[in-house]
């Protein structure tokens, strides 16, 4: 009888035992002395490795940003429906995410999760936080002269925002550049394959990363926080719940008449799938049926707006980072002001429409939207190990996005086809 083959874990996996291993070790050292010899060296050794993965994901962050939101634009020359297409499908991407992030912060705003513990081991990554408050003015002012810098130096000094405007800028470009533009778009896919290996190479460290992080920050922390991580999972389902279940059949019936329960039944299929595989672009040959046959777009329509939705209309991912980084300024003890709080909606929303549809470079983009603000980016250990829990609902909400979005530009082009069932 042959010997069956070893099946190694997959990464989801992996990450779990190293979040469940964290948690249980840096639970007994927080029983320990501050003085033990044990708990020292453990705590150096986790620092190291924390450390190191968190460096590894900010080496990528800035790359990675930059070529994907040029890609991103560039490649929407490459369809042929003509610009009034995608000129309607990234208005609305942009309407259903603002809508997305401002429920977020304000529900976050209103229920304040992990307000008053304020996380110690957060305490040394703040301390080159600037508290100055900014009247309106001074903020606008201050903002719009931090969007436009030498894109080399934004570049080296890893400033998020410029990075992005000039990435934006250089794909209109490439867009308005015709065949121009093709040796640059070449040389661009290619380095972003290239980075994209590299994360490849950076997540095989994530669970130990996991591992490391959990443990320093169950050592040191009060044990409080697994409480009031269950708060923060419920309030991020509740607000994605009511984002797809009001907001979007809310814009639906607004733009074109139709109602949720014909667009629920017709995307069953679609979100069912969705929320099963957590993968908006695996789950998208099911979502061009059902718009197509069960809800009437047409297949050009389609065929074009839920391609791109599937890499570029996050609002599920969107409404969750909004409302993470809120999360995480509470547990660090700081209050993101209104101009802050702007600033991270902005990013939030670029960050996941130009984030790759691929669940590691997700948490690239948490850092990002962190970072944007100041906020630690050593958070992410507290939540990478809830991601795949909150990966499930927001990609369903993120696949009735595109289903959404697909048959108001069906309908804004003319076409009346579409079945009400």
């Amino acid at each position: 009888m042959s010997k069956q083959p070893f099946l190694w874990p997959s990464l989801n996996i992996q990450i779990l035992i190293g979040a469940i291993a964290g948690l249980l070790l840096g639970y007994w050292l927080n029983g320990m002395d501050a003085d033990s010899e044990i708990k020292t060296w453990t705590l150096y050794v986790a620092s190291l490795l924390g450390g190191l993965f968190i460096d590894l994901l900010k080496m990528i962050l800035i790359p990675l940003i930059f070529t994907s939101i040029v890609v991103g634009i560039a490649n929407l020359q490459s369809h042929q429906q003509g610009s009034r297409v995608w000129r309607y499908t990234l208005g609305f991407f942009v309407l259903s995410m603002v809508f997305a992030m401002v429920l977020a912060l304000v529900v976050t705003d209103w229920i304040k999760p992990g307000s008053g513990m304020q996380l110690t081991m957060f305490a040394d990554s703040m301390q080159n936080v600037e508290a100055k408050q900014l009247s309106a003015s001074e903020f606008l002012a201050q903002f719009l002269h931090s969007l436009f810098m030498n894109p080399i130096a934004a570049l080296a000094d890893g400033k998020i925002l410029p990075v992005v405007v000039f990435a934006v800028l250089l794909g209109i470009a490439l867009v308005k550049s015709g065949e121009q533009k093709m040796k640059v778009l070449i040389v661009l896919q290619e380095l972003l394959a290239l980075l994209m290996r590299m994360i490849e190479w950076i997540m095989l460290l994530a669970p130990l990363g996991v591992f490391a992080l959990l443990t320093k920050l169950m050592a040191t922390q009060d044990l409080r926080l697994l409480a009031t991580m269950g708060e923060f999972i419920t309030l991020v389902f509740a607000i994605t719940l009511i984002h797809g279940a009001v907001i979007l059949p809310g814009l639906l019936w607004i733009f074109t008449r139709k109602s949720p329960l014909w667009l629920w039944r017709g995307a069953r299929p679609a979100l069912i799938t969705a929320f099963a595989t957590s993968s908006s672009a695996a789950t998208l040959p099911v979502s061009l049926r059902c718009s197509e046959e069960q809800l009437g777009v047409s297949k050009d329509v389609a065929g074009f707006v839920l391609p791109i939705g599937a890499t570029m209309n996050m609002d599920g991912t969107a409404l969750y980072e909004a409302s993470a980084a809120l999360f995480i300024a509470y547990l660090a003890g700081i209050d993101l002001t209104v101009g802050q709080q702007i600033i991270v909606m902005l990013t939030a929303m670029i960050a996941s429409m130009g984030a790759p549809g691929i669940p590691s470079a997700g948490m690239v983009t948490m850092v990002m939207v962190l970072q944007s603000v100041g906020l630690p980016a050593e958070a992410i250990a507290i939540l990478l190990p809830i991601d795949r829990i909150l990966d499930t609902i927001r990609t369903a909400v993120n696949v009735e996005g595109d289903i959404v979005a697909s048959i108001v530009v069906d309908q804004a082009l003319g076409n009346t086809n579409t079945n009400r069932q």
